[in-house]
């Protein structure tokens, strides 16, 4: 049986006090935990930011990249392993901003992972200034007169871009966000939550309270996730009532189905000749 201690790591946590960070780790733990999943069976991957060191504090395969970069890394492990449960976590910046064009193509390909985006609506790492998802006009330490680009709106990208799981969570909301990392795992294909997480530091306007007064949870509506266009909708209503939930869920053939050099046992099982290699890699260099 697994339990939260399976995954509980040593390294000490340097978060900021009420940090929305805390909500998500403490979600994932438990949804993992529900799903029965063992540390040797999940790999996290990461990029650069105060999201991406999430992986630091469980004690579970990990791989910590480059800005930007978690999601081909994710594809890369994906391809090499089929059989990993693998979770990303980026921030705001890393993923919609650095990893903006990988976000795409890795909806494209509908690998089979799932991505937590931790959004803060700032740079948390390096002092706050203005991410992509950042609300016109909003003031930064960098941006004194206020931000001059409209915000990145990731939901209806992804759903445009044709990803098959697309959700909304809220750090804030721990037993509802732990369900949806609950669903998204286990959906064969590309899932995304986009997960609100106030930033107690940096960001003064979208903080607990900012959202507690407008956040939606859909399941009571008896809202179905099945109609693109209806999750579309959603995605672009306004913050005076932001939904939260799965959007939308469509089952489709993987990236891993479409190759079918990968039926079968993991390519990271399969023999392979050294000294065939060592001939390869000399002649290269």
């Amino acid at each position: 049986m697994v339990c939260i201690e399976d995954y509980e790591s040593t390294f000490e946590n340097k978060w900021c006090p009420g940090c929305g960070n805390f909500g998500i780790l403490s979600a994932l733990k438990d949804a993992l935990v529900d799903l029965e999943l063992a540390p040797e069976q999940l790999l996290v991957v990461s990029g650069i930011g105060q999201a991406a060191k999430t992986p630091h504090f469980l004690k579970c395969n990990a791989f910590h990249g480059l800005h930007g970069r978690a999601l081909p890394l994710a594809t890369g492990a994906k391809m090499a392993n089929h059989e990993l449960t693998i979770v990303v976590h980026s921030g705001d910046g890393d993923c919609y901003g650095e990893g903006g064009n990988h976000f795409i193509h890795a909806i494209r390909r509908n690998v089979d992972i799932t991505v937590l985006v931790h959004n803060n609506r700032v740079y948390g790492l390096t002092k706050g200034q203005a991410s992509p998802t950042s609300d016109l006009g909003m003031v930064t330490p960098v941006q004194h007169s206020g931000t001059v680009s409209a915000p990145l709106n990731p939901l209806s990208m992804a759903l445009v871009a044709g990803a098959g799981f697309v959700a909304r969570g809220f750090s804030g909301h721990g037993k509802h966000l732990s369900g949806l990392i609950r669903a998204a795992v286990s959906h064969r294909g590309f899932s995304l939550i986009d997960i609100l997480q106030p930033c107690v530091s940096l960001n003064r306007v979208n903080t607990y309270e900012w959202y507690s007064k407008r956040v939606v949870d859909l399941s009571p509506e008896g809202y179905v996730p099945d109609d693109l266009g209806a999750a579309i909708t959603l995605s672009r209503q306004g913050e005076d009532s932001i939904p939260l939930g799965i959007l939308y869920q469509k089952e489709m053939p993987t990236f891993m189905d479409r190759m079918g050099a990968f039926d079968g046992r993991p390519l990271v099982a399969e023999p392979y000749d050294r000294q065939k290699r060592q001939t390869l890699l000399s002649q290269i260099g």
